[in-house]
């Protein structure tokens, strides 16, 4: 693995971090507060061609690495998370069109989705399907040459904002996973609506909400892969979005680092700044030794993608999630810790950080589920 950037990467980190400092942060609490993402900053992301960064120019993307994707998404998540997990939807959205679409389904849905001019959502999580994928209940019947989906969806980012939605559902329940299928439906399409809008504690700025499918009539060439793909498909898709979240969790816990450094050294306790003090030292070297070894294993992950390993990145995708996710939440707790009453107030960014960085130990499989994945690959590995 080599630790130097390339230019190209270098080049999306600084455009990033601009963005970030310029735009994004002097608006975080405001986005935060008020639950939504202003269309201006979408509109921005996309004039500086931040979506789609890993897919080919040919369907509007640059043509970059995953490690270019992470890099952004790590300085957009340290101004404002939600702006990170918005790109996380992106890609979540995107990727199943690329992995398993179509040349007519990529220049149709991927292409807007690429440049910005169409966002997207991906639809596998139920009311009573989380954790166990497997138990979903949402059918596509084929009838002629269409599909009627019934079902709902739960806890879905990007619910009623998204223009595209991957939605996973099963063609044949009675062959459980190899029986499971994934669609491409369009906002607007009878029978499909949105319900269940969630207040949520973290990603304020995103939207969070159920879908409802009612007979609602889909084209078979709507069908992403063939029939039964549509579980492999999702787990490809997790995996990646396994490696963005997890900058996420290195964004939130880089900006818990800064604002903890620049508050220990600014606040005076007994006539001198807190920083004197060891257990804030200690905080502050924990906070920055658990930094640095989530974006390694985070960059390690991006980088096995770039090198086309393909599905294979499943165990090195969780124990990225897995570990920044739970080292941006300890960040978070010592961030509030260090800034004490102030802290626990709403005029404290770390208060932000705290309740942002618990999110990502839930989505996208919660901690749990990642250490039941990467003790299963453990078991198949050969030495």
């Amino acid at each position: 693995m080599e630790f130097e950037l390339k230019e190209e990467e270098e080049e999306f980190q600084r455009i990033a971090r601009q963005f970030a400092v310029d735009e994004v942060l002097p608006r975080a609490a405001e986005i935060d507060r008020k639950g939504k993402i202003p269309r201006d900053i979408s509109q921005r992301m996309a004039e500086l061609k931040l979506f789609g960064i890993p897919f080919p120019k040919k369907y509007g993307g640059a043509d970059a690495t995953m490690m270019s994707y992470v890099l952004v998404s790590e300085e957009l998540s340290s101004a404002s998370a939600s702006i990170g997990f918005l790109s996380a939807a992106g890609l979540i959205s995107s990727f199943p069109i690329y992995y398993a679409g179509s040349e007519k389904q990529k220049e149709k849905y991927l292409r807007p989705l690429c440049s910005g001019e169409k966002s997207g959502a991906f639809a596998l999580t139920e009311p009573s399907a989380g954790s166990d994928p497997v138990s979903i209940e949402t059918t596509a019947v084929k009838q002629g040459g269409e599909y009627v989906l019934n079902g709902r969806k739960a806890l879905i980012t990007n619910a009623a904002v998204a223009d595209i939605y991957v939605v996973l559902a099963y063609t044949d329940k009675s062959k459980k996973k190899e029986g499971m299928s994934a669609f491409i439906v369009e906002k607007g399409t009878e029978g499909f609506s949105f319900a269940n809008f969630e207040d949520i504690m973290g990603m304020r700025g995103c939207v969070v909400g159920g879908l409802e499918f009612k007979d609602c009539r889909i084209p078979e060439e709507n069908r992403l892969g063939g029939e039964g793909e549509g579980f492999k498909i999702a787990m490809a898709t997790l995996d990646r979005d396994r490696i963005g979240i997890s900058s996420i969790g290195v964004g939130i816990t880089q900006a818990c680092l800064d604002a903890s450094k620049k508050y220990a050294n600014e606040r005076i306790q007994f006539s001198q700044p807190i920083v004197n003090f060891p257990p804030v030292q200690f905080m502050l070297a924990d906070m920055a030794v658990e930094l640095e070894t989530a974006r390694l294993l985070t960059y390690k992950a991006a980088y096995l993608a770039d090198k086309g390993k393909g599905e294979r990145i499943t165990k090195e995708a969780s124990m990225a999630k897995l570990y920044a996710s739970e080292v941006a939440l300890r960040a978070a707790t010592n961030a509030v810790q260090i800034h004490g009453g102030y802290g626990c107030t709403k005029r404290c960014p770390a208060e932000r950080y705290f309740r942002d960085a618990k999110i990502l130990s839930i989505v996208v499989g919660t901690s749990e589920i990642q250490r039941m994945i990467i003790a299963r690959e453990l078991r198949r590995e050969t030495r």
